[in-house]
């Protein structure tokens, strides 16, 4: 039996039968489950798409949000920037009248300003010599006693110029004559003031000063100070002659460390301008527990004349 089927049509001209074979009924089947198929894929095509435009969307959204907050951090970043540009600048302004300062008062100080050093280097070196150093020229024996002329004996072995031997000297003979001006290097206390006779110092004065420093002024012909009187750097405290083992008139000038002689020369010579030189010349000396030991005084510095400058007033007179 062979394999067909009928197709009846009905229409106004009556009924009409088609037969058609297996074969076509096949083709149709697999066109219909074909057709169906792609819409199938046709929808879920169309939403995956909807869901993935969603999706878009949503990145879209949080991009756009993102993109917002950053503005407004970036708003809120320059603000802070113009900020600190103008405390910068308000700093900046606030360092070079600091600067200007520091400058007024290097000079008042002695001390000249060095471009290679850092402001705060200059403000701790400033710091330094307005309190420490003002500090340790008014208390220990520095600068000349009279105005200085030369050396006529250097500290150090020596033949005697009165006893013809070797010997050493204690002290340094600074040149001088009759008569001259003799004015206190430190502030201190008079421990001795008159004619020593064991010493051959002639008329002595000695003044005894703080931390174990002590001054002596040597061969003198006048005395203007007792024994017990305090004294201040500068102060007039006799004049020099030719008392005691002499050979001419000068100053016998000593400085002495807990009863060791020190060299005066780097005393005589120590100033504001060449403060540092002594810490190296002098190592009899503990400076730096006596820096930390100044460093807790509390000292105003006022402008006063160098010692020096006061004899040759003295003199003057």
């Amino acid at each position: 039996m062979d394999k067909h089927f009928t197709i009846t049509i009905h229409d106004d001209n009556g009924v009409k039968q088609f037969n058609l074979h297996q074969f076509f009924k096949q083709i149709l089947f697999y066109v219909v489950v074909f057709l169906l198929t792609l819409g199938l894929i046709g929808v879920g095509t169309i939403l995956y798409l909807n869901d993935s435009v969603n999706q878009i969307e949503l990145k879209k959204d949080g991009v756009e949000k993102a993109y917002e907050d950053l503005q407004t951090q970036n708003n809120l970043l320059l603000e802070s920037m113009t900020e600190t540009q103008l405390l910068l600048t308000s700093k900046k302004e606030e360092l070079e009248e600091l600067s200007d300062s520091l400058s007024e008062i290097e000079q008042m100080i002695g001390l000249k300003p060095i471009d290679e050093e850092s402001l705060q280097e200059r403000v701790s070196l400033a710091k330094l010599s307005s309190s420490q150093r003002s500090t340790l020229l008014k208390l220990i024996p520095s600068g000349t006693p009279v105005e200085y002329n030369g050396i006529t004996s250097k500290f150090g072995y020596r033949i005697h110029p009165t006893l013809n031997t070797k010997e050493f000297h204690r002290g340094t003979d600074l040149k001088a004559q009759m008569d001259t001006p003799i004015h206190a290097t430190a502030d201190g206390v008079v421990e001795w003031a008159g004619f020593h006779k064991s010493s051959g110092y002639g008329n002595l004065i000695i003044l005894e000063h703080v931390y174990g420093f002590k001054s002596y002024f040597g061969h003198l012909n006048k005395i203007v100070i007792k024994s017990g009187q305090f004294v201040q750097k500068g102060q007039l405290i006799g004049y020099t002659g030719n008392s005691g083992m002499s050979n001419g008139p000068h100053l016998h000038y000593e400085i002495r460390f807990i009863h060791r002689v020190l060299n005066p020369y780097y005393f005589i010579k120590w100033t504001q301008q060449n403060y540092d030189e002594i810490f190296e010349k002098e190592n009899k000396v503990p400076w730096q527990s006596l820096i930390t030991a100044t460093s807790r005084l509390t000292y105003q510095p006022t402008l006063t004349q160098p010692s020096s400058q006061l004899a040759q007033k003295s003199k003057e007179k």
